[in-house]
């Protein structure tokens, strides 16, 4: 159970917090590593805490409802999907835990966590299209053409906002990713564990400034821009929360990422001339592709490994 919970805190810190996180970090890169992390752990302790009061020891918010502890307790199967995700997440896919994880556990909620998340990538992209090319072009494109020179004091304070409400709202939906591998109603002893644990890695994933996943953010058009981050953030958090509104049902926040970089990128490619669509197109498949892989992994592991179990164990 603890291995498992190690193992998950880690692997979903480094893909998934980072894909959140991420433009926090490019536009924050001259400021202390430390000064990042002491800010981020704060809103999770925030997060931890009230969820585990209000719900009654449930730090998930709800969204393990439909994922018992299964009968007999955490096994060696219910460990293998943290340490593909660890694999993957060296290899820089930018792979759905919520898939990954969760599907070995209960296999049959698959279908409706999947239609929640691919309606969630359709909504993120056609809204990043609809807004950054008819609500922010104007202002995409002053933000483009004035890149490195000083910036108002009040975007700092804008993006820390919109970086907190992102945050928060990205710890609600993936928390159960975390802590499906603890007791549903925590007490106080296993959630103090589990704030230290994820401070700790969060703290190592600042210090290495994101990892690999990070390059994904980068390869993105004015990412380390604050302003084009702060707007990026703002509605990668209205996503999530309109999203957490519809259903306790988990969600992959990858999906939701990965359809706001479209499509933001996508708008961007028809009006910024070195942007060209041609390159959009090709970046924006090759992440597709990656996503999909790792749903493929997710439902080759949740099918094979009850079956592996069985063949070796006869259980």
């Amino acid at each position: 159970m603890v291995a498992g919970f190690l193992l998950a805190a880690y692997a979903v810190v480094a893909n998934d917090s980072i894909q959140t996180l991420g433009t926090f970090l490019s536009s924050n890169a001259h400021r202390p590593w430390w000064a990042l992390w002491i800010f981020a752990s704060g809103i999770l302790c925030a997060v931890l805490a009230y969820g585990w009061f209000v719900h009654d020891g449930d730090v998930s918010y709800g969204r393990l409802t439909n994922f018992p502890v299964p009968e007999g307790g955490i096994s060696w199967i219910h460990v293998i999907p943290p340490l593909a995700l660890l694999f993957l997440t060296r290899v820089g896919v930018p792979v759905s835990t919520t898939f990954l994880v969760l599907t070995v556990f209960t296999i049959s909620n698959l279908q409706a966590m999947l239609t929640k998340s691919l309606l969630g990538y359709l909504v993120a992209f056609v809204v990043a299209i609809v807004v950054f090319r008819l609500v922010f072009k104007r202002a995409t494109e002053y933000f483009h053409r004035t890149r490195g020179e000083a910036i108002p004091r009040y975007w700092v304070v804008l993006q820390w906002s919109s970086t907190a409400f992102l945050w928060s709202q990205w710890l609600i939906q993936d928390l159960a990713n975390i802590f499906v591998y603890l007791p549903r109603q925590l007490s106080f002893s296993w959630l103090a564990f589990g704030v230290l644990v994820l401070i700790a890695m969060q703290g190592y994933i600042f210090y290495t400034f994101g990892g690999v996943i990070q390059k994904i953010v980068l390869s993105k058009t004015d990412t380390t821009d604050i302003r084009a981050a702060t707007i990026i953030d703002f509605i990668y958090g209205l996503v999530l929360l309109v999203f957490k509104e519809v259903s306790n049902i988990p969600m992959s926040t990858t999906w939701v990422f990965l359809g706001l970089l479209a499509g933001r990128e996508f708008a961007l490619s028809m009006y910024l001339a070195d942007t060209g669509f041609k390159r959009t197109l090709r970046n924006v498949s090759m992440d597709a592709l990656k996503a999909l892989s790792g749903l493929i992994v997710s439902v080759i592991l949740a099918l094979g490994l009850p079956y592996l179990n069985r063949l070796l164990f006869g259980s």
